[in-house]
């Protein structure tokens, strides 16, 4: 095994996130224009990435984004010509439609960050414990 595979692997994994998460604006940004969700433009405007938390090592670590709460509604097709608390029929033509707010590709990014964290943090333990037992590390580098 080559211990050197990974340089630096809590900078990949920084570098990494730091990416995804600007990534994630940009899906959630083409998510609301490929719905024509856009009216005033407030909605699309409003996709921000909240600061990211992590431990300093980048193995725990805190992610999200934020938009209005306007999108959520969107998902489920209702809106403001619909009382709250309604059985589902007030009685005229439903003119909203549901559209699907969270995307596959937005799915399939969050399943990409879980697949590079696995591998990058497997191979920093992989080589910690490489070290560990090697007898020429251990004598001369301790």
């Amino acid at each position: 095994m080559d211990l050197n595979q990974h340089p630096d692997p809590q900078g990949e994994r920084e570098k990494y996130v730091l990416a995804f998460n600007d990534t994630m604006l940009k899906i959630w940004q083409e998510q609301i224009t490929l719905l024509d969700v856009i009216d005033t433009g407030r909605l699309l405007h409003s996709v921000s990435a909240l600061p990211v938390r992590a431990d300093g090592r980048f193995i725990e670590i805190g992610l999200s984004q934020a938009f209005l709460e306007y999108g959520l509604w969107q998902d489920f097709g209702t809106g403001k010509e619909i009382p709250r608390g309604n059985s589902g029929d007030i009685g005229r033509e439903k003119r909203r439609v549901a559209k699907k707010w969270f995307s596959r590709k937005y799915y399939s990014s969050v399943l990409n960050l879980r697949d590079f964290l696995a591998d990058n943090i497997g191979q920093s333990f992989v080589g910690i414990v490489a070290k560990a037992i090697d007898e020429n590390y251990r004598r001369y580098n301790h």
